[in-house]
């Protein structure tokens, strides 16, 4: 077993020990395999080691990658910076979308989905910590967003994600994500159904919050090369 498949095994059972531990249904949670700067033999030895979801940021290495795998049933997440020039790409090439941080971004995308495809799932990118150098909505800007996003053809939306600040306490780390989970269900939108909440650091935080994807990157795959 190669140590890719080790630590993909090891990941899965801490999630479904935090499923436990939070009175979660066991596989309410699903992981993201963070596969951005990585090989596609990195990708290959995940995927035959059961993972079928992987999250990509950069675009043009994302389409490399794709067509290198294009013979694996990978569902591919676009989970990075959305510039409005890469939109028909994105459109074009992916089945989730977790980063989308405003209303021009939701209306290209739309816009730019071909209708022979299934209506791409998107994440509204939620600002939950307020950060100056970070993009994506304020939380109270969350129900117009849905309000008008709902409504874009093409488009399914499916929830939110966010990067709160690091935190290193328990507690600390599952507030902004309590926060933003009951803003959206306060909403009353039984179709949000996604929360894309937690990474490597705050995973149990994360899922006894409402996680129902969290992203995992290096603890899978390693530290990435330069780091």
């Amino acid at each position: 077993m190669t140590s890719i498949a080790n630590q993909l095994n090891q990941i899965n059972a801490e999630i479904r020990h935090a499923e436990a531990g939070a009175q979660r249904r066991e596989f309410s949670v699903q992981l993201l395999a963070v596969s951005k700067t990585r090989p596609a033999t990195d990708i290959i030895k995940a995927y035959q080691a059961g993972q079928r979801q992987f999250g990509e940021s950069y675009l043009q290495e994302a389409l490399l990658k794709q067509k290198e795998l294009s013979c694996y049933q990978i569902c591919w997440h676009f989970i990075g910076p959305i510039q409005s020039n890469k939109t028909r790409q994105i459109a074009a090439h992916f089945s989730w979308v977790h980063s989308v941080d405003r209303l021009k971004i939701a209306r290209r995308l739309s816009e730019q989905r071909a209708e022979n495809l299934p209506p791409l799932n998107i994440c509204l990118q939620i600002n939950i910590s307020n950060e100056p150098s970070k993009s994506g909505f304020q939380l109270a800007e969350l129900a117009g967003a849905v309000a008008q996003i709902s409504e874009l053809p093409n488009l399914k939306l499916r929830g939110v994600m966010a990067i709160p600040q690091p935190a290193t306490d328990y507690q600390q780390q599952c507030e902004p994500y309590y926060q933003l989970y009951q803003a959206v269900k306060a909403l009353h939108r039984p179709e949000i159904d996604t929360f894309s909440f937690g990474m490597s650091g705050d995973l149990k935080a994360a899922i006894a919050q409402g996680a129902s994807i969290v992203r995992v990157g290096t603890a899978l795959f390693g530290r990435r090369p330069g780091n």
